[in-house]
């Protein structure tokens, strides 16, 4: 058996991982897992994947989760571009620097803003307080700023003068926002030509692929009540 990627695009990480093996030409079966339809709480996907979550690699006998350490598996295995993880000490050091910053932050508010502004309400059909939306958006703000002074500051992309492992990771983060209607590269020309420059890295026809799901997602139909009782609490822990 190849290569097998157990993966949601709904999901920010699961995009990174397939954008990275699709453009990379790394062969691969994939398997789809519903998260909105609870499919990662199956018995079957609890027994690949004890944490219940996407993404999952398969390789033959070896199983790997966690989208970062999938990442770098597929790097050394297929020994991918020198861009994507420089060889160089202190490039490969900015691409760990922004992988360990976006769990917390960019990450947690790309995600809480999509739940907030239009998952919660439309999806699982639960009003979010005016006063904790304003709040998550301030939080989502912060860290754009973030991005632009701290880590991409007058750079082409983070690590240097060619995308990276973090340009690929950040960008699928904001278009978690964009999916749920926040202009976030309105009123910021440097991450708006950031991001432009990341596209066109990747391909405009696998980055649109690989987003279709997430600018999509505004049309979903609410959760059928037994998914939304499956969903709950796992959702509210994530979104804390």
């Amino acid at each position: 058996m190849g290569l097998e990627l157990y993966l949601d695009l709904l999901s920010q990480p699961c995009r990174a991982v397939y954008i990275f093996a699709k453009k990379n030409g790394i062969p691969f079966e994939l398997r789809t897992v519903e998260l909105l339809k609870g499919q990662h709480f199956s018995a079957d996907f609890a027994q690949l994947n004890p944490l219940k979550k996407v993404p999952v690699l398969k390789d033959g006998d070896f199983t790997l989760t966690e989208s970062v350490a999938i990442l770098l598996y597929l790097t050394r295995k297929y020994k991918t571009p020198d861009h994507w993880y420089p060889q160089d000490l202190q490039a490969r050091a900015r691409v760990d620097e922004y992988l360990a910053w976006q769990h917390t932050a960019l990450r947690r508010n790309c995600l809480r803003t999509l739940w907030h502004k239009l998952m919660l309400p439309v999806f699982m059909g639960e009003p979010v307080a005016p006063e904790m939306l304003a709040a998550t958006l301030a939080e989502l703000d912060g860290s754009l700023q973030l991005l632009e002074d701290k880590f991409l500051q007058n750079k082409a992309f983070f690590a240097g003068p060619h995308i990276s492992l973090a340009d690929l990771v950040a960008i699928t983060e904001l278009m978690h926002a964009v999916g749920a209607g926040c202009q976030v590269f309105e009123g910021r020309p440097k991450l708006a030509a950031w991001r432009q420059r990341v596209e066109a890295a990747v391909g405009a026809v696998l980055f649109q692929e690989a987003h279709e799901v997430i600018l999509k997602v505004k049309d979903s139909p609410p959760a059928d009540p037994t998914i939304k009782q499956k969903l709950r609490p796992s959702i509210l822990a994530l979104i804390q």
